[in-house]
């Protein structure tokens, strides 16, 4: 993995080319566009319910709740000399950030002079329209910015750069080795473990959103899902269904208990009886 983004607190920043910059001569999230130019950004309704999962799953349990960031759809500006260059990845997450841009204000877009922090992985869902692009395929032209590719592999050193086709339900893994993406191999599950955030991205075939079928998400090192906000309702009242029929288990064996020895007593006063004794003075 490249040093010029990984530290010894374990934050993905961006490259020192930024830290001589003065913040106050260069555009912010307010100066700059955060919708998409030209084009509307997510192709159909799949893209955007699916980089919702991952949003919603992407939680490492190595950082806390305040310093976990993830954005769908949202423009990333990484070149301070073009700040009309950006790109859009469907859904990108960053480590040891803020998902507020200044006090409480939620970012209108990524840029990358102002957070200071480069995303740790970025995940493409892959479309006919834009799949040459996100597979590095596409070559630039004269005077045009550079591609996806180039910007997430060489100029932000994105750790960690994953696509997803929908259609054949393939997943292309890279991480970053000196400085260039080299395919990254998944576990025996499946799986591709990243240990930097302590969880692993993987298919997962069920209902999200009413839909069922195979989806992206992210497993605990576990190997567990990380379960969205309806599976863990869901959880909990599986629990306590569980714990109420333990109890009604639980009264309707003292119920037994008390039915045997009502039995045995019963059966105890009879002989009692044929003796001669009466049980009542015994009392």
């Amino acid at each position: 993995m490249s040093k010029s983004i990984f530290t010894d607190n374990n934050k993905f920043l961006a490259k020192t080319k930024y830290s001589h910059l003065p913040k106050e001569s260069l555009p912010t999230m307010y100066d700059l566009p955060s919708e998409e130019i030209g084009d509307s950004g997510m192709p159909d309704e799949f893209h955007f319910v699916q980089c919702q999962l991952l949003k919603q799953t992407f939680q490492p349990a190595n950082y806390p709740k305040e310093e976990i960031y993830s954005a769908i759809d949202m423009n990333l500006y990484f070149d301070e000399n073009h700040t009309n260059w950006y790109k859009r990845p469907d859904w990108f997450g960053v480590v040891g950030e803020s998902q507020f841009y200044a006090k409480e204000d939620l970012k209108h877009s990524y840029v990358i002079w102002q957070e200071e922090v480069v995303p740790i992985i970025v995940v493409e869902i892959l479309s006919p329209s834009t799949e040459k692009d996100d597979l590095g395929r596409s070559v630039r032209g004269s005077n045009e910015p550079p591609t996806k590719w180039e910007v997430y592999e060489q100029i932000l050193e994105i750790p960690y750069y994953v696509t997803y086709s929908h259609v054949t339900n393939q997943i292309r893994a890279f991480r970053l080795e000196d400085g260039k993406y080299i395919p990254f191999l998944p576990d025996s599950q499946g799986r591709y473990f990243i240990p930097d955030i302590e969880l692993s991205l993987g298919l997962w075939y069920g209902k999200y959103e009413r839909a069922t079928c195979f989806w992206l998400r992210w497993f605990d090192k576990q190997g567990n899902l990380i379960l969205i906000p309806e599976e863990l309702h869901e959880k909990e009242l599986a629990k306590k269904q569980q714990e109420l029929m333990q109890k009604d288990q639980e009264l309707v064996q003292k119920d037994r208990e008390k039915e045997a020895l009502a039995k045995q007593l019963e059966i105890l006063n009879a002989k009692l009886k044929e003796m001669g004794i009466n049980p009542d003075a015994l009392k």
